[in-house]
């Protein structure tokens, strides 16, 4: 049985292979969606380009130069906002349950590591 719980300050994601409908969990600290494992799996791919994009992004931006980018699958969309090293989070789900949540940006860097590692086995 794989069960996982990472959280943080602002954060928490789960994964729990066992369960029937929904094996992902992603919240803050007072709110959480379960997502099923496809809706999962785009939450970590989506975030890991936005976080790379950001990152890449430092270079072309002034200083005080704010940015949004956004990451769209069939099952979710997601959107960054704020400085390359500094944002938020967005995220909407796209079907189903159409859920929405968000995250501060003094939590994004620590989900972002988190989502990383998540399900490597």
């Amino acid at each position: 049985m794989e069960r996982l719980l990472k959280n943080g300050p602002g954060w928490r994601l789960g994964w729990d292979s066992q369960a029937k409908d929904y094996q992902g969990l992603v919240g803050g600290d007072d709110w959480a969606i379960e997502l099923t494992e496809a809706e999962l799996d785009d939450f970590c791919r989506l975030l890991a380009q936005l976080a790379q994009t950001m990152s890449q992004m430092a270079s072309e931006l002034m200083d005080e130069e704010k940015i949004t980018c956004e990451a769209e699958s069939d099952l979710l969309w997601m959107e960054v906002e704020g400085y390359p090293d500094s944002y938020t989070l967005r995220l909407i789900l796209n079907t189903g349950r159409r859920c929405e949540g968000s995250w501060l940006a003094s939590a994004v860097p620590s989900l972002v590591q988190a989502a990383q590692s998540l399900k490597v086995f």
